[in-house]
């Protein structure tokens, strides 16, 4: 298969598998010949923060001097950004000839009457594939949905575990509580692992994380948040002490002090088990881990914000820092899905913005514009919707003198992203 062509078939495999489990991707790595057999692992789950807590973790390693591979799901502009090494993105051709291989395995499976793979198993058992082939020193993995039954979780030599934020999302299929969700996501958890956990979490999510270590004899580390110091500084920055480490943070928000932090005690724990990763690697890492649409700021004054929160913790998140920047009157483009608490999001924004424009994010699950619309009405002076995204940017600068917000969907994001890529002096 050529790239489009291996594009076309990871695309058309079903989304959600009938019967969640790892099963079938400990049996297409098996067919494949165990390539997880020769890696490492720093194992990310959570709710929100996974993918910059993912990155931080590589460019904390890639600076140590290792050769790192790094899996990030979802994807904003280009399907290769989900497979990494040492901040690269994997080649098209090479991408090509692993999925083929990849694919031979599945329909050898297939063939064998075992079940049909779902895209996020064939995903990660190309990225295993790659990294194996590559000698990675090291894999920083991100879970894709939950964790006990995650395609991931097919993976054994697991050095540190890390929980990142929890929150209710996909109740449907993780559970309707956080301790639910918690229990979930914890169940990737390896014997004689470290855990490293977000400090800031609701209590049942600590006692779950707290219960489900001990079984596994792992030893927790937790950022406390008293240790945190936060510096003032220009519009939009981030800079913070934890621990001696002085960090000047590329992300804006507290919350991403934190992943910083966990990142620092994940490098400390795998210096434990024998891995040598200065200071200085540390925070050089950590320094310049940018990451799209994840609050990033294209204009200050002004400002021009684009975040692909999609859910009311991330919303919490981004108002957050809008408060701390004393940011008001913006007008909003905010697209999102079904299932996700869009009235919340709404009214948790609602403070920051005087104009709200709806729009349909690129989803079979996405909330019509107008249906969104109708929901918005009851916090925003002003609400419209369209038809379509650049429509709906062409008007919201009209009126955006005081600042443009997009955010509610990381498709939407992906989107915006790529029309601002386009006209890259763009200006509100």
């Amino acid at each position: 298969m050529d790239y489009e062509k291996a594009l076309e078939w990871v695309h058309s495999l079903p989304r959600l598998a009938e019967h969640p489990g790892v099963e079938n991707e400990k049996k297409l790595l098996e067919k494949l010949g165990n390539p997880e057999k020769s890696l490492k692992f720093v194992h990310i789950a959570g709710t929100n923060g996974k993918g910059s807590t993912t990155m931080m973790m590589s460019n904390i390693l890639k600076c140590a001097g290792y050769r790192v591979g790094a899996t990030i799901s979802p994807y904003v502009l280009d399907f290769r950004e989900r497979f990494q090494i040492n901040g690269e993105m994997i080649g098209k051709d090479v991408l090509a000839e692993v999925l083929t291989q990849v694919r031979k395995a599945v329909e050898a499976l297939e063939n064998e009457g075992w079940d049909s793979m779902v895209e996020f198993d064939v995903v990660t058992a190309a990225a295993l594939v790659w990294f194996a082939k590559e000698k990675c020193d090291i894999v920083c993995m991100e879970t894709g949905l939950g964790g006990r039954l995650d395609a991931t979780n097919a993976v054994e030599n697991t050095l540190v575990v890390c929980i990142t934020a929890i929150g209710k999302d996909h109740t449907e299929l993780l559970g309707d509580t956080l301790e639910k969700i918690a229990r979930e996501k914890c169940g990737i958890f390896k014997k004689g692992c470290t855990v490293v956990c977000y400090p800031e979490q609701e209590k049942e999510v600590i006692e779950v994380v707290q219960e489900q270590a001990k079984q596994y004899h792992a030893p927790i580390r937790m950022p406390e948040q008293e240790d945190f110091y936060f510096y003032r500084g220009q519009p939009f920055e981030n800079r913070v002490n934890y621990g001696g480490y002085d960090l000047n943070i590329a992300m804006p928000g507290k919350h991403q002090a934190y992943n910083a932090g966990v990142a620092i005690e994940i490098a400390l724990a795998l210096c434990d088990k024998g891995f040598d990763i200065s200071d200085e690697a540390i925070i050089e890492g950590i320094e310049e881990t940018k990451f799209p649409a994840r609050i990033e700021v294209f204009c200050k004054r002004p400002p021009l914000i684009l975040d692909g929160m999609h859910n009311v913790q991330g919303a919490k998140a981004l108002a957050s820092v809008l408060e701390q920047e004393k940011v008001k009157h913006l007008t909003l483009v905010i697209g999102v899905l079904h299932g996700k608490g869009e009235e919340k999001m709404l009214e948790l924004l609602a403070p920051y913005a005087d104009r709200c424009c709806t729009v349909t994010p690129d989803s079979p699950r996405a909330i019509p514009a107008q249906e969104l619309a109708q929901t918005a009405k009851r916090y925003y002076r002003e609400t419209a919707f369209f038809e379509s995204v650049p429509q709906a940017l062409r008007h919201a600068m009209q009126f955006a003198e005081n600042g443009l917000l997009i955010c509610g969907s990381l498709y939407l994001a992906a989107e915006v992203r790529s029309l601002l890529e386009k006209t890259a002096n763009t200006t509100v």
